[in-house]
């Protein structure tokens, strides 16, 4: 992008949530019978679940019970020895996770994957691959098609930053950053790949109470102002709670239940399964 342009700032509904891209934006997943084993272990064992589009599902359980397993069957890191996941009617069940990007699945993970010796602006571009429409020679020439698309990529990747209130650091090295505001900037790495489907593994782990509020309020604006379909995997339940539309519990690799919020703090399997046998408490 040339040196001289200027970016406004901007305020509103980012393009990549334009109505007209809501049956690009389709995203119905469906998981039937998946089991993940890792030798001798059993990580998920027929694990039954759907999306549709629009949801914002939550999957909760105490440690080890398989949610970020079952992230990662979702999105190509693992594959399932047993079922079958499709994706708006297809099987994905083995293709690999940038196959899967390609289709519209992004994700964030529980453990921060960002490159911390490059600006947020770079971590952000790096997203924007899939969406390259040169090539390497026309790249290396600098075109003027390549600089008319490149500019579109700034523009929206400015939308996000302004989205999610990170101006002031577009050009701050992410290592330097607080926990909390790496945790943002890699939901905005993930929403720059205009996913259909978005996962979020722990997003609010290691937040403070101001970064949580920060997070659920653009979460609930993406969810429900913009029809971004989620899969939200947490161990914060009053957040759970307040935001999802419905919950599926998982408990040592096994699905216990599933249902809304009010359905799932009263079920006596899940009561079981956080706090222990309740006439042994």
């Amino acid at each position: 992008m040339d040196k001289g342009t200027v970016m406004k700032a901007f305020r509103g509904r980012p393009s990549i949530y334009d109505r007209c891209q809501t049956e690009v934006r389709s995203a119905d997943l469906t998981v039937t019978g998946v089991s993940l084993r890792f030798g001798g272990v059993v990580a998920l064992s027929d694990i039954n679940l759907s999306v549709k589009t629009g949801e914002l599902l939550a999957v909760i359980g105490p440690n080890g019970a398989g949610k970020t397993s079952l992230l990662n069957c979702i999105t190509g890191f693992y594959r399932p020895q047993e079922g079958a996941i499709l994706f708006n009617g297809q099987n994905i069940t083995r293709k690999p996770a940038h196959s899967l990007v390609k289709i519209g699945i992004g994700r964030t993970f529980q453990n921060i994957e960002l490159f911390p010796g490059m600006t947020v602006l770079s971590n952000l571009y790096l997203a924007r691959h899939t969406h390259c429409g040169y090539g390497f020679g026309p790249a290396c020439l600098y075109l003027p098609a390549v600089r008319r698309e490149e500019i579109r990529h700034r523009r929206i990747l400015e939308e996000i930053i302004d989205f999610l209130e990170i101006q002031s650091l577009r050009n701050k090295p992410v290592g330097a950053l607080p926990y909390g505001m790496m945790k943002r900037v890699e939901l905005g790495r993930a929403l720059a790949l205009e996913p259909a489907l978005l996962v979020l593994d722990e997003p609010f782990a290691g937040m403070n109470l101001e970064e949580k509020e920060d997070m659920v309020r653009f979460l609930l604006e993406l969810n429900r102002s913009w029809g971004q379909t989620m899969i939200l995997v947490e161990h914060d339940m009053s957040i759970v709670m307040s935001i999802a539309g419905r919950i599926v519990v998982l408990n040592f690799g096994e699905k216990l239940t599933e249902g809304t919020p009010e359905e799932i703090v009263r079920h006596p399997d899940v009561i079981k399964a956080y706090l222990g046998d309740a006439d042994a408490i």
